[in-house]
Parts: C-alpha cells; structure tokens; sequence
C-alpha cells in the first residue's frame, strides 16, 4: 500500500514537471508565410473538400482523364456544354487546360451509370484566397 503511494506521487510530480516544461511553448505563434501564393490552406482544402483531386493524363474535347486520383488509379470525367472551368480564379476554357496539370473537379455522377460529369474544372491558384499586403 506504502508502494502504491509513494508510485502515485512519484507520477504525479512527473506530470506537473512535464506541463511546467511545455508551459513556455504555449506563447510561441505559428509560422506565417511571407508569401500568399498558395493563399490559405485552411480555406482551401474547406472549399475544395468535395472536388475530385488529380493530374491530367489526357485531355479529349469530350473527356479529361486523370492519374494519381482518391481512386488510385487513372479516373475518365465526361465534360459537356455545361462544365465550367476557372484558372487562377478567373473564368477559362477547356483550351487553356493541359497534360500535367493539377486540377479539382466538382464531379455530378450518373447513379445508374456511375459515369462522372465534370460540373466545374479549377486549375492554378485561387486568387481569391490570398491575402493582401499591409
């Protein structure tokens, strides 16, 4: 029983010892970049959490073709009349896209036919999300 206290304590001065240490990191601010070129991961990923991430393989008039998707392997997404697509956050066209290029697509699928329209392409940087110079 003796043991079991003299273990307790030893622990729990451990622990008070251990938030001490760290209690002088706590004032320490993040990191902030001095360029705004890749804008704001945060705001990012939460407006692009439902698009389709992936690297142009192929591009046809009709369909886009990309590698190193969610689905780890090469996805084909129809494009049609409606598909819009946005570089550097402005509007653009299809002629504009090229092999290698990172895109998201907001994806509409078929639920008979599972075939995946591309609603909106987004390539390049969002200007949007960068933030100004003070």
């Amino acid at each position: 029983m003796k043991l079991r206290k003299i273990m307790t304590t030893i622990i729990l001065a451990a622990a008070c010892l251990a938030t001490l240490a760290a209690a002088p990191q706590a004032d320490k601010q993040p990191i902030v970049s001095s360029t705004g070129r890749f804008g704001d991961p945060s705001t990012t990923a939460i407006m692009y959490r439902d698009f389709m991430y992936g690297v142009i393989k192929e591009l046809n008039p009709n369909e886009l073709i990309l590698t190193k998707t969610k689905f780890g392997t090469d996805q084909s997404f129809k494009l049609n009349k409606k598909t819009k697509f946005t570089q550097d956050g402005k509007p653009s066209s299809f002629d504009r896209l090229k092999v290698g290029d990172r895109i998201y697509i907001d994806v509409d699928t078929d639920k008979k036919t599972g075939v995946m329209t591309a609603k909106k392409v987004v390539s390049g940087v969002d200007l949007p999300s960068i933030p100004t110079a003070q």
